[in-house]
């Protein structure tokens, strides 16, 4: 028997709290912000299901109806769909030297936030570039 290669899907998500815990990974996550018959959104779904793949483990995609979260709609300010988030932390602060040629210890590492957001229809090699430029890589 062989193992076949999992196929990474698009993460459904109904709470932003769910949103939290996966960008509490240190991961960056893309969150795709829809709602069912939406036209655009439908063509955002194929992008977004090839991103899931592509980026496998390196990066949290995320699906989420808004009609189901009014909480995130207040949260993310999402006013029309389809909407697209992505959450990171900052890349990491470069070191200080003091006086004496010691390094400074910086802190730990930071809360993700968001670093990018679009609403309409978005290319999906920007996409990809938003998520490699937050530390995501092709699997």
């Amino acid at each position: 028997m062989f193992n076949k290669p999992k196929k990474h899907k698009p993460h459904k998500v109904t709470t932003v709290g769910e949103i939290d815990e996966l960008a509490a990974s240190g991961r960056p996550v893309l969150v795709d912000f829809y709602q069912n018959g939406c036209a655009p959104c439908q063509v955002m779904d194929g992008i977004m299901n090839e991103l899931a793949r592509e980026y496998g483990d390196s990066a949290h995609v995320v699906k989420a109806d808004i009609t189901r979260m009014p909480d995130a709609q207040a949260r993310f300010k999402v006013r029309s769909t389809p909407t697209m988030v992505l959450l990171a932390s900052a890349p990491p602060k470069k070191r200080k030297k003091t006086r004496n040629g010691r390094e400074q210890p910086v802190g730990g590492r930071p809360a993700p936030t968001q670093r990018w957001r679009a609403s309409g229809l978005v290319q999906k090699d920007f996409l990809a570039q938003m998520l490699e430029s937050n530390g995501a890589t092709l699997t």
